[in-house]
């Protein structure tokens, strides 16, 4: 465990478990959970921040997962076979990340978290639109093959090597090249978030760079909030989550250009 205050350490927990709710609900759980960890430990190897990071996100992610599969439809042949080349690009971005350094990570994080919000505010019926939206579409093989290989492949490997907003990105990526409603297109990106986060924690593992302590602390948060935002996201849908994520993301932008800039 690293050395942390309590308040810090409080922070940090319901910091988790705000992100396991937005992830099982919009995607984008990362967006909150990373940011939230380079901020608490502003001192420790940015590495070390994103293995923690995986260990504590697969938890929520699973979590999500195993409750929209029994409560959603889900294509889980398909939610596979992307996963599996998920998987594998994760392990690669995991790699090339251990060289990374905050200074280097957080305008990247303030691109992404940008781009993201931008997306949002530009499409106000993003995360509303009813299940059910283009499930009678066809899809054809090679829609297939794309999402198996540069869903799967590509966003993977960025979720291996930076990870905040793969959730969203995933949801985005099977909504549009598979043509899913976004409840079955968010239900089928949790099985394939757990084949990428699986896929990178594995690498961190490997390399030692996880806060085994931490993480396991933090994960019991994540993964009340992984269960409990997919029950909602079922029963409600994601029109008040919209909401609350641009908070989320302008307040963390915000902070972290203060922090990139007094450093």
């Amino acid at each position: 465990m690293p050395d942390i205050t309590l308040t810090t350490l409080v922070l940090l927990c319901l910091a988790a478990a705000a992100a396991g709710w937005i992830d099982a609900v919009v995607g984008g759980g990362g967006l909150l959970l990373l940011p939230a960890l380079l901020l608490g430990l502003p001192h420790v190897p940015a590495a070390h921040v994103l293995g923690t990071n995986k260990a504590v996100a697969i938890v929520g992610t699973t979590g999500a997962a195993v409750t929209y599969v029994r409560r959603a439809p889900v294509q889980v042949g398909t939610a596979v076979r992307i996963g599996l080349t998920a998987l594998a690009g994760s392990m690669t971005g995991a790699f090339f990340a251990a060289g990374l350094s905050s200074d280097v990570l957080r305008p990247v994080i303030m691109v992404v978290l940008l781009g993201v919000a931008a997306f949002v505010l530009a499409r106000p019926s993003f995360g509303t639109a009813a299940a059910g939206d283009g499930t009678d579409r066809k899809v054809t093989r090679a829609r297939l093959v794309t999402a198996i290989v540069l869903v799967g492949g590509g966003i993977g490997f960025y979720d291996g090597l930076f990870g905040p907003g793969t959730g969203t990105f995933l949801v985005l990526a099977l909504t549009a090249v598979l043509h899913l409603d976004l409840v079955t297109a968010s239900a089928t990106a949790k099985i394939v978030n757990v084949c990428t986060n699986a896929g990178a924690l594995a690498m961190f593992a490997y390399q030692g760079t996880v806060l085994w302590q931490l993480a396991a602390l933090m994960a019991v948060f994540n993964l009340a909030g992984g269960m409990f935002g997919a029950r909602m996201a079922l029963r409600k849908g994601s029109g008040f989550v919209r909401g609350v994520l641009l908070v989320v993301v302008f307040s963390l932008v915000a902070k972290l250009g203060f922090d990139q800039w007094t450093g």
